[in-house]
């Protein structure tokens, strides 16, 4: 089973990524678009981390606090939802790119200082 999460978790850093590195790529290109890395990544965001949290907790000394995995979740969410909206326009608004950004770093900060 921890093989399972290793694997779920490397999915989830990969699409983690994706997101970012598509979203800043795209920022500081001339052309602000959701690009497809930055679709992807919102999906397999999304995907992985619901893999993450449901089924594979055992109620163990390391149970993510529920509080955590629902801010997650929602943050992920929002995330997917600022992505799939305008991905077939031509251009997005940049500062609708920088809260796509900021959104994806705010989530890793969530995961990794939220104790």
């Amino acid at each position: 089973m921890e093989a399972l999460r290793l694997i779920l978790l490397l999915i989830h850093l990969v699409g983690f990524a994706l997101l970012l590195g598509g979203a800043v790529t795209q920022l500081l290109s001339g052309k602000i678009r959701i690009n497809a890395p930055v679709l992807w990544g919102s999906i397999i965001q999304l995907a992985s981390g619901i893999a993450l949290a449901a089924p594979l907790r055992g109620g163990g000394d390391n149970e993510p606090d529920p509080i955590k995995l629902g801010v997650k979740a929602l943050i992920a969410v929002m995330i997917f939802i600022m992505v799939f909206i305008p991905r077939k326009r031509e251009e997005v608004n940049k500062g609708h790119f920088i809260g796509i950004i900021t959104l994806t770093v705010v989530n890793a900060a969530v995961a990794v200082l939220w104790r």
